[in-house]
């Protein structure tokens, strides 16, 4: 389908017509059976959907105290955050991973700032903050809940643009990031094409599928029609 081949036709399509359901369903044929993330992320609204690539980051714990050792890095205030916000583009979506998620990764004025440069989400292996901001923002986050404690003496972001793991599960730059209320999942770039196409094709054929249900169809015969349940 040349609609897939453009991000923005491609990120509206995902939105409005599937689910990380479908989308999981259709990897699992393919055999990439562990790309969603853990279900203790979850978005700060029932309604809100993310579907953008990886700009991923990655963070780790640190000690205010030991800021001022060898790497450069860790004597700035936030480690390489601000640089890793700002070098969001038009529908990425901002993933971090590596900290102990006991603090927040994810806050308002970020939001604002990742709105501004064209970015459609945030995924962060922790919790985020600001709640209310966020959701009058309407900037889809997903993390493990609402906890105000702060990542500034706790967590810096150490590099971005990298390969990351999250919950097992290896997210590379540039690889798609679906998410609704039923849970994330990560598209390899290698097979978004074949996934999304087949996840098109089985979440339009679940349609036809529930109209013959609806109709008096039983699961069996429905199954044994359409192969989709």
């Amino acid at each position: 389908m040349n609609e897939l081949t453009d991000d923005n036709r491609l990120f509206e399509i995902i939105r409005t017509e599937l689910t990380s359901s479908v989308i999981g369903d259709i990897m699992d044929k393919m055999g990439y059976t562990h790309q969603f993330l853990s279900p203790r992320l979850q978005p700060l609204r029932d309604d809100m959907i993310v579907a953008g690539r990886a700009m991923t980051v990655l963070e780790a714990d640190c000690f205010e105290e030991l800021s001022n050792g060898a790497n450069p890095v860790l004597s700035k205030p936030f480690g390489l955050m601000l640089e890793a916000l700002d070098d969001l583009k038009e529908n990425e979506v901002y993933v971090c991973s590596g900290a102990s998620p006991n603090y927040a990764l994810w806050g308002e004025l970020m939001s604002t700032r990742a709105l501004k440069l064209g970015a459609v989400g945030a995924v962060v292996d922790g919790f985020s903050r600001d709640t209310k901001g966020i959701l009058e923002l309407d900037f889809p986050t997903f993390s493990y809940g609402r906890y105000a404690q702060d990542q500034a003496p706790r967590g810096k972001v150490i590099d971005y643009r990298v390969p990351i793991e999250m919950n097992g599960v290896r997210i590379h730059p540039g690889d798609i990031i679906m998410g609704d209320m039923d849970g994330v999942c990560v598209v390899p770039q290698s097979i978004e094409k074949e996934v999304i196409e087949g996840a098109l094709e089985k979440a339009r054929g679940e349609k036809i599928v529930q109209k013959a249900i609806e109709d008096g169809m039983s699961a069996v015969e429905a199954f044994e029609k359409y192969g989709i349940m």
